[in-house]
C-alpha cells in the first residue's frame, strides 16, 4: 500500500508513469564570453606573479652581490689595519736594528774580541729574523745600481764619470719594504 501511494504522488507531481525513469532537462546558460574573461584573468594573475618572481630574484642577486662586495671590502680593510699597524711598529725599531748593523759592522772592522762579535752578530740575525716573521723585507739596493724614486729617496747629488747616469753612489742608510708597501726609503747619493 505504501508504495502506491508513492507511485500516485509521483505521477501526480511529474505527470509520469510509475516505475519509469524521470529525465530531467536542465538548461544550462551559455558561458562562452565568461570563460574567455577568466581565462584572460588567469594569464594575467599568472603574468603578475611571474614578474614578481623576477623582481625577487633581481633584488635577491642585487643583495647577494652587495654583501659579497661587503665581504670583500672588509677583509681589505682588515688586511690593511694590520699593515699599518705593523708598519708603524716597524718603523720605530728600525733606528734599533739600524744601530745592531752597524755595531756589527764596526766589530768587524775593529777585530775585537771574539765573543762580544759573535754576540752582536748574534742579536743582528735575531732582528733580521723578526723583521722577516713580520714580513718585512730589506730594500735591495748596491753601489752602482740604479736609482728607483719609488724605494730610494736621494740625499745627495755627485758627478762621477765611473758611474752612469742616475746610478746610486752611496748607501747611507737601508730602506725596507712589506709587501708593495714601503716602510722606509732607503737614503742614497745619486751620481750624474
Amino acid at each position: 500500500m505504501k508504495k502506491k501511494k508513492a507511485d500516485e504522488k509521483v505521477k501526480k507531481n511529474t505527470g509520469a508513469k510509475p516505475d519509469e525513469d524521470i529525465k530531467e532537462t536542465v538548461e544550462v546558460p551559455e558561458t562562452g564570453a565568461s570563460e574567455k574573461e577568466e581565462t584572460v584573468e588567469a594569464v594575467s594573475e599568472t603574468d603578475e606573479k611571474e614578474k614578481e618572481v623576477e623582481e625577487l630574484k633581481d633584488r635577491y642577486m642585487r643583495l647577494l652581490a652587495e654583501y659579497d662586495n661587503f665581504r670583500k671590502r672588509s677583509r681589505a680593510e682588515r688586511d690593511n689595519i694590520y699593515t699599518d699597524a705593523t708598519v708603524d711598529n716597524a718603523k720605530e725599531w728600525l733606528l734599533v736594528v739600524d744601530n745592531i748593523d752597524r755595531a756589527a759592522e764596526y766589530k768587524k772592522d775593529a777585530g775585537e774580541m771574539e765573543s762580544e762579535a759573535e754576540g752582536v752578530f748574534l742579536i743582528q740575525k735575531q732582528a733580521q729574523e723578526v723583521l722577516a716573521k713580520l714580513g718585512i723585507e730589506e730594500i735591495k739596493c748596491e753601489v752602482g745600481g740604479e736609482f728607483d724614486p719609488n724605494i730610494h729617496s736621494a740625499v745627495t747629488h755627485i758627478e762621477d764619470d765611473s758611474l752612469g747616469t742616475q746610478c746610486i753612489a752611496a748607501i747611507f742608510q737601508k730602506g725596507y719594504i712589506k709587501g708593495d708597501r714601503v716602510v722606509r726609503y732607503a737614503l742614497v747619493q745619486v751620481a750624474n
